[in-house]
């Protein structure tokens, strides 16, 4: 089977998205805070949109399997965040402040670990749905 573009292979991305549910609170003695100013809680669901980007392999017609991703995703984001107080129950956010921005790059840092090497090409996670923050490992 050949491929189209002068024997390349073609390009794309896929995503898939997951909700998780996780309390956190946001302080920080650098957002002007001391040890006794009120701290912000907060509860609810994340959204969080994964693309992965790579050739379309010919023989399958996929970038990646989305049941494959769905995998991923679920060890990366649901194991570790869902249904969990993140400055508690998530070792890393103990030194870490858990802003939406930190908790991106968290959910990148994991999904590196189980995605094959160099497909990963952006996460974005939606506090609500005026408030998203995308990383892409920048």
């Amino acid at each position: 089977m050949s491929t189209a573009g002068g024997g390349r292979r073609r390009q794309a991305q896929v995503s898939r998205r997951i909700s998780f549910s996780a309390s956190h609170r946001l302080y920080s003695a650098a957002l002007g805070g001391g040890p006794r100013a009120p701290e912000r809680h907060r509860g609810g669901a994340g959204v969080v949109l994964t693309s992965a980007s790579g050739g379309i392999d010919p023989a399958t017609g996929m970038v990646m399997n989305l049941a494959d991703l769905k995998k991923y995703m679920e060890e990366a984001i649901m194991q570790p965040l869902d249904h969990k107080n993140l400055d508690m129950d998530v070792p890393y956010f103990a030194d870490v402040v858990s802003t939406t921005e930190n908790v991106a790059v968290y959910i990148w840092d994991n999904l590196q670990k189980v995605l094959p090497v160099g497909v990963l090409y952006k996460v974005k996670v939606y506090e609500t749905d005026n408030n998203i923050v995308v990383y892409k490992g920048e």
